[in-house]
């Protein structure tokens, strides 16, 4: 018996979807790392069942940079044959040929529901294999089970089991790219656009482009509106023209229907408006532009995490274990057995198709219904004045953050609802104490949900002892009830400062509230802040750009990148982008580090390498800056690559901000403006953090700052993020000869005779 280290197959199957590539960089690399053979099965199943040149090896430079681009380097397809036993077992046959038994496969419910049905008739198909002799006993024996590791690609986000699948999020970006433009050519004109998405039988697509895109009205499959939605529908125009909005956008999910199951088309709601309101109506049908495109930042990190996550699974699987779906949850890693999640996810359809709504939006996920009462709240206004209406300021502290706008128009709109008067305090606590505070109505913040910068200010400075008498007296003068900010760690400083001095200042005893909006994503009581995701986008194109300008050179790149004191987005970076080495200021940086990847980077150019990108925070050391990294590298490299530096600067701060931070910064505005007004009822004087932990809205008491926050180095004591360092070094070079070896020596015969004799 001829024993060989364990092989691992990957496929993409049903439709692409942006990320893809990135999760078969991350199966293969972290297959090889961990001891196994990879092999790609091209055209999905269809490779499977023909066999031959549709299944063929991967080594670590096959899957070098393709993490960036769109679709799926290994191609997928449609199988007819493979949903017929024959087929599976032709494709049984090709899989032992190359002594593969463990599938990571990348697709959809259908796709996953196939690589069970295989995983289950294994063992009848190898039977059947061996009595035709087309198999050995031997062969049958050495591979009895087919361990299957499954990783949702679908742009729908219409998978239980996983918060998001890969594809979602890019997609969005694509939805969210087109509205914006739309929105400019339809308020030329005063026009309205009935814009049409993917989304059969989930609204995933439809209803958080509406609230990244500040759409009038969305229709989504879960949540189909009753008799008269017309009028609804007529009447949030008519407020969005009573702003001075010039235009308005209407989102339908293309499974929209009514409570009677009627479907709800683009072309019937645009008749529907012309006939009502005489608008100037346009129709646009997105197609599948939605899954072109390069993947965003997020969904090459999480398939990257799903990819890994999968081969690490494969490695330790027994029959036992059964056929697992890798997914996240919270921002973690999660397995969970495949076939129910499958059933469940079907479950949901089934739901939807039997007219069960508010059971369907409830299976989606606590977070899937916050998300569409919010966008009601915030699209269709239907006021409930509080009992007694106060006057909440709103105000930034700390750097800038793309979303900072958006969470101003989301606490403004939802704010005005409860009949609050909502106050803008311009150029943070600073203007406060200097009178620059001015009414928001809801006319002054239409058109803020994708704008980038912060129209009301922002300072970095924080609140010094000499400043509490003044700024006590401003919201005395002001009448201000309660404070909102939106900021950074300057901030978070800053009311922690004014909480712990209202013994002394009673003016101070009113309730507020900090809302995360920080790129350096470095503030306590949350896992994610407003503005970071629309960074490391732009960071990641840039290295992206970076990149092709190399290829006509053997190059090393050192990119430095904004952070502070918080290496977030120098490793998420990274990840993303495949970079070889992070600097971090949580590692810091040494002479010897420096030597060891002078001599993998050597190593590397010599065996063809034509790039080695390096990220480097821009305070991971204060001596090993980025030009003193760049001139080492240089100076060892000799003739052998030229070395380039990039600082990115504050093109990591400007530009609109992206569909996640838009969805987040209205999420947490919507749960600041409960919390305010809760208070307010109560006559409390709450002084709190809103935020995400492990994926759920949170509050954490403003008292627990100084427990939760490293505040010499101004970031979060604990960090969950810092766990993927591993991750990005396993996946950046190969093993060595060394490494190789001892996987040999210590790996347990896992042997097979396959059918042609190798």
């Amino acid at each position: 018996m001829t024993t060989h280290r364990t092989r691992i197959g990957v496929l993409t199957s049903g439709g692409d979807a942006q990320g893809m590539n990135a999760a078969v960089r991350a199966v293969v690399r972290a297959g090889i790392r961990f001891g196994a053979d990879v092999f790609a099965i091209h055209e999905g199943y269809q490779g499977m069942v023909d066999g031959g040149a549709g299944i063929s090896q991967l080594g670590w430079d096959d899957v070098g940079g393709i993490q960036q681009r769109g679709g799926t380097v290994i191609g997928t397809a449609r199988c007819a044959e493979f949903r017929e036993r024959d087929g599976r077992r032709a494709a049984a046959r090709n899989l032992l040929t190359h002594g593969i038994d463990r599938l990571v496969v990348i697709g959809g419910d259908g796709s996953l529901t196939g690589a069970d049905l295989l995983s289950q008739e294994w063992d009848s198909l190898l039977a059947e294999l061996v009595a035709a002799g087309e198999i050995t006993a031997e062969t049958a024996q050495a591979h009895p089970a087919l361990m299957i590791a499954g990783i949702v690609g679908s742009i729908d986000n219409d998978m239980v089991g996983t918060d998001m699948t890969i594809g979602a999020d890019s997609a969005l970006h694509r939805i969210t790219e087109a509205v914006d433009a739309i929105a400019s050519t339809a308020a030329s004109h005063q026009r309205t656009f009935v814009v049409e998405v993917m989304g059969r039988r989930c609204g995933y697509l439809a209803l958080t482009a509406a609230l990244a895109g500040g759409c009038d009205f969305a229709l989504i499959p879960e949540a189909p509106p009753g008799p008269g939605w017309e009028d609804e529908m007529c009447a949030a125009l008519k407020h969005g023209r009573s702003l001075g909005r010039r235009d308005s956008i209407i989102l339908v999910a293309e499974g929209a229907r009514d409570q009677h199951g009627a479907r709800i088309s683009a072309e019937l709601v645009k008749h529907e408006l012309e006939t009502r309101l005489g608008e100037d109506t346009r129709v646009t049908i997105l197609g599948h532009v939605q899954r072109g495109g390069t993947p965003s930042a997020f969904d090459r990190s999480m398939a990257t995490m799903m990819g890994y996550a999968a081969a690490e699974e494969l490695m330790s699987a027994t029959p036992a274990d059964g056929a697992q779906l890798i997914g996240v949850r919270r921002n973690r890693v999660r397995r969970t057995p495949l076939m129910r999640s499958v059933n469940e996810n079907k479950a949901v359809s089934q739901l939807v198709d039997d007219g069960h709504y508010a059971r369907a939006m409830a299976a989606r996920g606590e977070s899937y219904a916050e998300l569409h009462s919010i966008l009601r709240a915030i699209a269709h206004p239907q006021p409930t004045p509080t009992s007694v209406p106060k006057r909440i300021g709103i105000v930034h502290a700390g750097g800038l953050a793309a979303g900072m706008n958006t969470a101003v128009r989301a606490a403004v709109r939802l704010g005005h609802d409860r009949g609050h008067t909502m106050l803008g305090l311009e150029r943070g606590f600073s203007g406060l104490r200097h009178g620059h505070v001015r009414e928001l109505t809801l006319a002054d913040v239409e058109g803020w949900t994708g704008l980038g910068g912060a129209d009301l200010g922002t300072r970095r400075d924080v609140i010094e002892p000499e400043h509490l008498y003044a700024l006590s007296r401003a919201i005395e003068t002001h009448q201000i009830d309660a404070v909102l900010m939106i900021g950074g760690i300057d901030g978070y400083d800053s009311v922690h400062r004014l909480y712990a001095e209202r013994a002394h200042y009673p003016a101070l005893a009113i309730p507020m509230i900090c809302l995360p909006a920080s790129i350096d994503n470095n503030l306590p009581g949350t896992e994610l802040s407003v503005g970071a995701d629309t960074a490391l986008n732009a960071i990641v194109e840039a290295i992206d750009r970076i990149k092709q300008s190399a290829m006509a050179a053997r190059r090393c790149f050192v990119i430095e990148t904004m952070g502070g004191d918080c290496g977030y987005l120098a490793l998420m970076a990274a990840l993303s982008a495949g970079a070889e080495q992070a600097y971090l200021p949580e590692e810091g940086i040494t002479l010897a580090a420096l030597q060891a990847d002078v001599t993998r980077m050597t190593d590397r150019f010599r065996e063809g390498r034509r790039l080695f990108l390096t990220v480097r925070s821009e305070r991971a050391d204060d001596q090993y800056t980025t030009d003193v990294v760049s001139r080492i590298f240089e100076a060892e490299g000799g003739d052998l690559y030229d070395v380039r530096q990039a600082v990115l600067g504050h093109l990591q701060q400007g530009g609109n901000p992206s569909p996640f931070d838009r969805v987040l910064a209205t999420r947490l505005a919507a749960a600041s403006i409960d919390a305010l007004t809760t208070a307010l009822a109560r006559g409390e004087t709450t002084a709190a953090m809103i935020g995400l932990e492990h994926g759920a809205l949170v509050t954490t008491p403003v008292a627990d700052m100084d427990e939760l926050v490293d505040w010499e180095n101004r970031r979060p004591a604990k960090q969950w993020w810092l766990g993927m360092r591993r991750m990005v070094r396993d996946l950046a070079d190969p093993p060595t000869a060394a490494e190789l070896a001892a996987q040999s020596a210590s790996a347990a015969p896992a042997g097979t005779t396959s059918t042609n004799g190798s």
